[in-house]
Order: structure tokens, then sequence, then C-alpha cells
């Protein structure tokens, strides 16, 4: 077991306090939407003051891009393929859905904000920076092209939404949502192949 660092007199160190308010900033991601989420109420349930808070992030942007980077690497590891896993693409993409069924409403919540601001758009850019890189590596290969690239992190924004979207309906077969999602993902890949090939080799 990791032992937590305290500060002398019984008090939490620097780190282990910033990783606190961080954790309680992922904690309300999971029942309330991102603008409810305010640094008085992070620093209430730590039993600190706003005051102090701000003595560990400098600014209330500063809270809030720490616990968007935060958020953004749960997702990564929830949704990364089984170790074990003999298909990593189609494990990959079942633990996605998985995901999204539980923790929708915080990705969404994430997304939504990082469009108003810079510093939050390029942290969750990363992520999906990550998640393309992720497909190719689940296939054993780099992308053959940039087209081929943009496809596939285009099918995650794809992805996001319709899984938000087939999980809010009840006359739907939830049940097929994974296979659609490798279909999609395998039909587009395979498009740009095609593409690829037809394409008269470069003078």
């Amino acid at each position: 077991m990791t032992e937590v660092a305290v500060e002398p007199g019984g008090r939490r160190s620097a780190d282990d306090r910033r990783r606190q308010l961080i954790g309680i900033g992922l904690g309300m991601l999971i029942d309330r939407p991102w603008h409810r989420i305010t640094v008085d109420a992070v620093a209430q349930q730590a039993g600190i003051s706003r005051g102090l808070l701000f003595h560990y992030f400098p600014t209330k942007q500063d809270y809030y891009a720490q616990l968007v980077r935060a958020a953004s690497q749960r997702f990564l590891r929830a949704t990364g393929p089984d170790p074990d896993a003999a298909d990593p693409l189609a494990s990959m993409i079942a633990n996605f859905a998985s995901y999204m069924r539980k923790r929708s409403g915080p990705l969404v919540g994430l997304l939504r904000a990082a469009g108003q601001d810079p510093v939050l758009e390029s942290i969750m850019e990363r992520m999906h920076d990550e998640l393309t890189d992720r497909v190719f590596a689940a296939l054993g290969r780099p992308a053959r092209s940039t087209a081929e690239r943009l496809v596939v992190r285009s099918w995650w924004a794809m992805a996001e939404d319709l899984t938000v979207q087939w999980l809010s309906r009840d006359d739907v077969d939830q049940d097929r949502l994974d296979s659609l999602l490798f279909d999609t993902l395998s039909r587009v890949l395979d498009s740009v192949d095609a593409e690829c090939r037809a394409d008269p080799p470069a003078e």
C-alpha cells in the first residue's frame, strides 16, 4: 500500500492535497453537470477555505484544467483494450461502450467544457489523439495516410455522439451497440484503404 505523505502536524502535503481536490472534482463529475462543479463546493467538501484551494491551484482555470486532464486520463485507462484480448480493437470498443453506459454524462460535460476554453480543448484534443493512436496500435500498423488517420479521429467523435444518442433511447437494441461501432469503424477503414489503392501512384 502506498503511504500518503502528510505535512508536519498531521496536515496533508501539497501534492496529496492537490490529489484530494482533483479526486473530489472527479467524484462530482459522476452525478452532476460540469457547470455545477464550483471551487467553493470542492473546497467545502475538502474541509478547507476557498482561499486555501487557490494556494494549491493558482486560479480557478488552473484547477479546471487539472481536473479535465485527470478525467481524460481516467477515461483512457477505462477504455483501453484488455491486456489478454484476442481482438484488441473489439475489446477497446467494448470497453468504450461499457464506460459510456455508466459514465457518458461526465464525458459529454468535458467535451462541452472544452469547446468553451482553448486550454481545456487542447487537453481533450490530446485525448482524441491517444484514442486514434490506439486504433492503429490495435490494428498492428501505423496509419497509411493522413486521410486514414483523420477518418479514424472523426470516427471517435461520431462514436461518442452515436453512443450518447443510442443509450438515451428505449426503442433500439442496446446489445447491438458494440457490433455497430465495430462495423462502422471497419467499414470506414476499408473505404479509405480502397480509395488509397485506387489512387494512381505519384509521378
